[in-house]
């Protein structure tokens, strides 16, 4: 039985041709292509809303006593996820360069 092409033919990358932005993120299904434009962006959009999450549930859970316990934790869980905030920033606007040759140019 033959598998599906997506299996064998899936590829994630980072694209830096002419006319593209560095941040996009391709990924490649067969003929078919998926692009997250401006990825660090999206990133920090699902950690704002994984922080909501948390944070919302960590409410609901104080309303009884048996759970206040687990709402704290989420609370907990929800402050740390808010310092990753910054360090996604951060990471936008500093990028690595290689700034001395490979071996393959030797």
């Amino acid at each position: 039985m033959k598998q599906p092409e997506w299996g064998k033919t899936m590829a994630l990358k980072s694209k830096r041709s002419a006319g593209q932005n560095p941040d996009d993120l391709y990924i490649t299904l067969g003929q078919e292509e998926i692009v997250i434009e401006q990825r660090y962006e999206v990133i920090s959009i699902v950690n704002d809303f994984m922080i909501g999450t948390w944070f919302l549930i960590g409410s609901v859970l104080f309303f009884r006593a048996q759970t206040t316990e687990a709402g704290t934790w989420l609370f907990v869980i929800g402050s740390a996820q808010l310092l990753i905030r910054p360090a996604i920033r951060l990471v936008r606007h500093i990028h690595l360069k290689r700034t001395t040759p490979s071996y393959s140019q030797w």
